[in-house]
């Protein structure tokens, strides 16, 4: 009878595990889209921001922001890293926050933010071409077909918009390059957490990522403030009592929820389903950043921008929607 009873017991234990399996399927997949959706406004909530105050302060204020959301994160996950890791940790910092946000929102300052969001559309397909070209993944005829599409749509795009002056406040050439700039050190970015997540949980990866990253840019942005009393540049600080409550609240929400949210959101999402499939989200941020530059900023996308968009994002689908990986292990909790 107990023999009897434990068998079915273990019975039941081995079907809950599918459900289980596909219970954490399903909210790595609804990690991963909340992600792709707040990563969508973080173009326009800078844009709200830039009108009050340089790329450098808007930047930090949104970075120490989202510093107050990771605290907790931080001290309820102590991290455990070698001097090696620690080493490979501050590097993924150095790329991810001060060189990959500040050149991406100087972009941002002399072009439009629906251009700026279809050009972070290519991101899936640099994903693909860095996992060919570092981790050893190959691509076929048709990811090479794909890369060529959305090498050209990134072009259209940018072909769109060089024609247009900085002060009429429309797209330019200049602009849309440094987001594609950008774009590269947010691949070191991705390449190195992804390293770093092999043997610690996304919660200590993102969290001390940010908080180091927050420190480089304090240091970046403050550092000739701080020296002014010895030397001759005189650098001002950091605007406060000029800034309106729509910008402190564009500040906050880009701080709190497209930054601290997005980044443990995704870390856990693809933690728990194949990045190849969890890269298609990433075509949300694209495409609702075009939409709300368009709708809430009243920008213009010229048919160059429409068809390169659409290149773009039809490239990214087709590259995160073939693969069958199996789900990863989860590793970390």
């Amino acid at each position: 009878m107990a023999d009897s009873t434990t068998t079915r017991r273990e019975d039941a234990g081995v079907a809950t595990l599918p459900h289980a399996g596909r219970r954490l399927s399903l909210l790595g997949y609804g990690a991963c889209a909340l992600a792709g959706t707040l990563w969508g406004t973080g173009f326009y909530f800078g844009r709200l921001a830039l009108d009050e105050m340089s790329v450098e302060s808007m930047v930090l204020y949104r970075f120490l922001f989202a510093c107050i959301g990771m605290a907790p994160v931080a001290i309820a996950h102590r991290p455990r890293l070698t001097f090696r890791e620690w080493r490979i940790l501050l590097i993924s910092a150095f790329f991810g926050i001060p060189v990959q946000f500040l050149i991406q929102f100087h972009g941002l300052a002399l072009t439009t933010v629906s251009h700026a969001a279809l050009m972070v559309g290519s991101m899936p397909v640099l994903l693909a071409v860095a996992a060919a070209l570092f981790a050893g993944e190959r691509l076929d005829i048709i990811g090479w077909l794909a890369l060529v599409a959305s090498t050209i749509g990134a072009a259209l795009i940018v072909l769109g918009g060089h024609h247009v002056s900085t002060q009429q406040g429309g797209p330019t050439l200049e602009g849309d390059l440094l987001v594609v700039i950008s774009l590269c050190s947010a691949l070191a970015w991705v390449l190195l957490n992804k390293k770093l997540m092999v043997t610690h949980g996304p919660p200590v990866v993102s969290s001390y990522t940010v908080l180091a990253g927050t420190v480089m840019l304090i240091i970046w942005v403050l550092g000739p403030w701080m020296l002014n009393p010895i030397t001759s540049h005189k650098s001002p600080g950091l605007p406060w009592s000029h800034i309106s409550i729509t910008a402190w609240v564009a500040l906050i929400i880009g701080g709190l929820a497209c930054t601290a949210a997005t980044t443990l959101l995704w870390n856990w999402g693809i933690h728990h389903v194949p990045a190849s499939r969890a890269g298609v989200f990433l075509n949300i941020e694209p495409a609702l950043g075009s939409y709300l530059g368009v709708r809430m900023l009243g920008e213009h996308l010229g048919p160059l921008a429409w068809v390169g968009g659409a290149l773009i994002l039809g490239s990214a689908i087709v590259l995160t929607t073939r693969g069958h990986d199996p789900a990863p292990a989860v590793l970390l909790d």
